[in-house]
């Protein structure tokens, strides 16, 4: 596709739970290689938005293009086969599981003997590790379940096998959150790197210092409605809160 087309448009998207309004003829676009800050206050419909794009929910009213052309998702796989990768906080890993099998989490490498197939599990463990290696990470045991990882170590595995199966976006929900500050900026890192690998990425966050320093552009939600939509030289930290705070 051409690259002068955008990568994900998504065009007066509603969405209601019963009564409640989430999401008011919202339209919103991500570029090639763009890192893009989605910032609101709670219940501002960040994370509606973005499980709907990753195939969670389906809008109610409105279209969605991926790579120019038009797309429905029928489940969160539909959306993982165009190539969009999310990290929702705890349901991006399977914690009891070693770091191995959460980089191929239904998408295991298989070997055959005759007409039986087999994991492979010392070709799952090798990439995996060259991957998080790609990364600057560097973790001597791949068995280790992933629970026994810090936060940061956690973005990066989810990252890593964003970045392996060759993603195209990648959603990142609160991904600073509950992290020291030294992994905090290790996380941005890892997000400029997903740019450097031509992988765009929504950065969904409270937090604009994480946020502002390396988002290319940021979109604002209020009360489930865009109320700013900016290039990063537009604006500024301060004039993004007054946004926030005023709705």
């Amino acid at each position: 596709m051409s690259k002068n087309k955008p990568l994900v448009e998504m065009i007066d998207i509603h969405k209601w739970f019963g009564r409640v309004y989430a999401l008011q003829g919202v339209d919103f676009t991500v570029n090639h290689a763009e890192v893009v800050g989605l910032v609101g206050d709670n219940g501002a419909g960040k994370s509606t938005l973005m499980k709907i794009l990753s195939g969670l929910y389906p809008p109610d009213k409105g279209e969605i293009y991926f790579d120019g052309k038009k797309v429905k998702f029928s489940s969160p796989k539909d959306a993982m086969n165009l190539g969009i990768e999310t990290i929702y906080q705890d349901i991006a890993i399977a914690p009891l599981m070693n770091i191995t099998r959460n980089v191929f989490m239904g998408r295991e490498l298989e070997r055959k003997i005759g007409p039986i197939s087999f994991l492979d599990l010392r070709r799952m463990e090798r990439e995996s590790l060259n991957a998080l290696r790609n990364l600057g990470l560097e973790i001597e045991d791949m068995k280790m379940p992933v629970e026994n990882l810090s936060g940061g170590q956690r973005q990066g595995v989810v990252i890593a096998r964003a970045m392996y199966f060759k993603s195209k976006l990648l959603i990142l929900d609160e991904p600073t959150n509950n992290l020291s500050v030294k992994e905090s900026l290790r996380v941005l890192e890892f997000i400029r790197e997903l740019k450097n690998q031509n992988i765009s990425s929504v950065f969904i966050t409270h937090n604009l210092h994480h946020v502002y320093p390396v988002a290319d552009k940021i979109v604002v939600l209020s009360h489930g409605k865009k109320v700013g939509e900016f290039r990063k030289e537009e604006t500024s930290i301060e004039h993004i809160t007054h946004l926030i705070t005023l709705g």
